[in-house]
């Protein structure tokens, strides 16, 4: 049912019922006395219930104002209070963020940009979900994910963050002489990790592209690059490895690399977030934080 006053006329009521004086109360509100007097008379006639007792030297509640104080005045302090919280999102660096990365791009890249942050802002925390599947973020209220490859959503902003490449590589002393194109891979034993089980190659120097989808050999799927790079160690097969995790372990002896004149075409990681106008200062910071350090790491 909608209300015959005003509840701004109200909020007036309940600042002179506080305050037990229409002076002090037209001074906190900012306003003439005499409008106060007006917008308090209004409320009564809309009413038609009488709130206050005045005369020359105080005022009173009715029995009926305080019925109504006692319970308007509850709703105006909760909304103060969401008022207080509301200016402290946009203007203190404080409260908690919604994060959301691949497991594998978010421990190699953003772990300790995550920590450091939180360092640099002990007051803001951070609830971070690690996963490599696409999680609803509009339904989970994620403040910020970080998504690898193709980052269309509907009204985010997306950022790119870092270029990944993947590369094909074996156990040291497997024999890959033989593998000189990429349709030689056929017929050897392989490891897939998912979602990449198509392995997008392009040449280097020609660019040349291949698509090799693993058929027959598979030995062993799994959706985690770690368990990836020890099935390769342990000899069960070739496998298709971001160059950030595989070079490393290349250059220990650990692996070695197939067909090194090719590898994928640029998988970015990108950052999105919901609002570039409108963002709590707690995720604003963050945002531009995450942004200066790979910028950094860039030069």
């Amino acid at each position: 049912m909608k209300p015959n006053y005003s509840l701004d006329d109200l909020r007036c009521f309940c600042a002179v019922a506080r305050l037990g004086s229409f002076k002090q109360a037209a001074q906190s509100l900012s306003m003439p006395l005499s409008t106060l007097s007006r917008r308090i008379q209004q409320l009564e006639t809309d009413l038609q219930l009488r709130l206050l007792n005045r005369d020359a030297h105080r005022v009173s509640l009715t029995h009926t104002g305080q019925q109504y104080f006692q319970r308007a005045s509850a709703l105006f302090d909760e909304l103060s209070d969401i008022g207080e919280d509301l200016h402290r999102d946009k203007h203190e660096p404080k409260g908690k963020i919604r994060l959301n990365a691949p497991i594998n791009a978010g421990s190699q890249f953003l772990r300790d940009i995550f920590f450091d942050f939180m360092v640099q802002y002990p007051d803001i925390q951070l609830d971070i979900g690690f996963s490599n599947t696409l999680v609803d973020i509009e339904a989970e209220a994620i403040d910020v994910v970080f998504r690898v490859g193709s980052p269309v959503v509907e009204n985010w902003i997306a950022r790119p963050l870092v270029d990944i490449h993947f590369i094909v590589c074996a156990q040291a002393g497997y024999p890959i002489d033989t593998i000189t194109e990429p349709s030689a891979l056929c017929g050897h034993p392989a490891v897939i990790c998912h979602p990449m089980t198509i392995w997008e190659l392009i040449h280097t120097d020609t660019r040349q592209e291949f698509d090799y989808l693993v058929g027959t050999g598979v030995r062993l799927e799994v959706d985690e690059i770690r368990m990836l790079t020890h099935a390769i160690k342990a000899g069960l097969g070739i496998g298709y490895i971001p160059d950030y995790h595989a070079l490393p372990l290349i250059e220990a002896g650990k692996l070695s690399r197939v067909l090194p004149d090719w590898q994928s075409k640029a998988r970015t990681l990108f950052m999105l977030y919901r609002d570039r106008d409108h963002l709590p200062l707690r995720v604003r910071l963050f945002v531009e934080f995450v942004l200066a350090r790979f910028a950094q790491d860039a030069n």
